[in-house]
């Protein structure tokens, strides 16, 4: 099974910029979206012979998150369980009937880029604290669980080129990563499927700035994840950042994360 993630940076400028000549050979059966930034018809619009799980932000022109299959889902569900963030765009799960009476569950996440001392780093960390709770939830309701997604949060030094100078913005927060050593921690006990298979090595990275030559030079900041439970992380087979061989050839800002699984 070939699951991919991307953060579209509005989904109407990305189609314009080359997006279905990407998508079209690139063989997925799941494919999770981040930034959608466009209403239901545009999206069904675009996925049509898909099956489409969209969730748009109450807020226009804001967030908006997708999960587009090429099996319809046994079950769908937005949010991820705390009603502040109910109309926010940034959760949607989707369950998949497998081989063998096995479930997966598939979620995407599009978690807010914060501000340091603002309401938007307040905002964040309660978005990472429901999280907490909710990982747990998915791995008890689910033979597998992947959470993927734009998560907003370089780990390591690994995931940011430039990460001295960066350790007092948001992004690369020691409170911000603290999460996240939870999350690949003993406590929760998920897996970074993408660094797992790649090792430790600067990026891949998946992001990159619009301003200088930050694509050019790839530096970037990894923070396009999928995430997974021990036993679907055990069957990852392989994984590819589809980075455009030129600044001028991308449909986005991020770059495609594919993985595939052996299920």
């Amino acid at each position: 099974m070939r699951i991919a993630t991307v953060n579209v940076n509005g989904l109407r400028a990305a189609w314009r910029k080359g997006m279905p000549e990407w998508l079209e050979p690139r063989d997925l059966d799941i494919l999770c979206l981040q930034e959608v930034r466009a209403p239901d018809d545009v999206v069904n619009e675009a996925f049509d012979g898909w099956f489409v799980l969209h969730a748009e932000a109450e807020a226009k022109g804001r967030a908006g998150v997708a999960i587009v299959s090429r099996k319809e889902p046994t079950a769908t569900r937005i949010g991820i369980g705390d009603d502040y963030f109910a109309t926010a765009g940034r959760w949607v799960e989707a369950d998949f009937a497998l081989d063998g009476g096995k479930q997966l569950t598939v979620v995407s996440a599009y978690v807010h880029s914060g501000e340091v001392d603002t309401p938007k780093q307040v905002d964040k960390y309660r978005f990472l604290d429901v999280m907490i709770k909710r990982l747990p939830e998915l791995s008890q309701e689910s033979d597998y669980a992947l959470v993927v997604g734009d998560l907003n949060v370089g780990h390591t030094p690994f995931d940011i080129r430039n990460w001295k100078a960066n350790q007092k913005r948001a992004g690369f927060l020691p409170e911000e990563r603290a999460y996240f050593d939870r999350f690949f921690g003993e406590e929760i006990g998920w897996k970074d499927v993408h660094r797992d298979l790649s090792g430790p090595m600067d990026g891949p990275y998946t992001w990159w700035s619009q301003r200088g030559r930050a694509f050019d030079n790839d530096t970037g900041w990894r923070i396009d994840y999928q995430m997974a439970t021990p036993s679907l992380a055990a069957v990852a087979k392989n994984a590819v950042v589809d980075r455009a061989t030129a600044w001028d050839t991308r449909f986005s800002d991020h770059a495609p994360l594919v993985i595939d699984y052996q299920l």
